[in-house]
């Protein structure tokens, strides 16, 4: 027997996005132990943990908020990583920007599965925030 999320492409995406922010957060000094380094994978935990409970809900509608609270962890998870990179605590910057592409990716799938639970499926454009449409963390 398997669970309905266990099949989802969605939950799959948010264990290997876990990963990397798992693997990002081992890399902080210590003094962020209970700091950055807690929260980013707690927030990260959170995607998964989500997407698993609403694939339980009894309506579209419940499975489409419990996928808000995934969004707003994964961002959560972003905000983390530029405040690693203010701080310099990550030398090779080739990662934050793995990890932030691995973001985006995750958050267009957690957007489309939203709308199409909504009834609305329209594929979510990539939003673009930062100016020039440059991938944050190049130098």
């Amino acid at each position: 027997m398997s669970y309905k999320f266990e099949k989802l492409e969605v939950w799959q995406l948010a264990l290997e996005y876990t990963d990397m922010i798992y693997a990002l957060a081992e890399q902080l000094p210590p003094s962020e132990k209970f700091n950055l380094r807690s929260q980013m994978t707690r927030a990260a935990t959170s995607i998964a943990l989500n997407i698993a409970e609403g694939s339980t809900s009894q309506s579209d509608t419940e499975q489409a908020r419990f996928l808000g609270y995934a969004t707003r962890s994964l961002i959560e998870t972003v905000a983390c990583q530029h405040l690693i990179h203010r701080r310099n605590y990550i030398a090779n910057r080739e990662t934050l920007r793995e990890v932030y592409k691995a973001s985006e990716r995750l958050f267009i799938k957690l957007q489309a599965f939203r709308r199409a639970l909504r009834g609305h499926a329209v594929r979510e454009e990539q939003a673009t925030y930062l100016a020039d449409n440059v991938t944050p963390f190049d130098d």
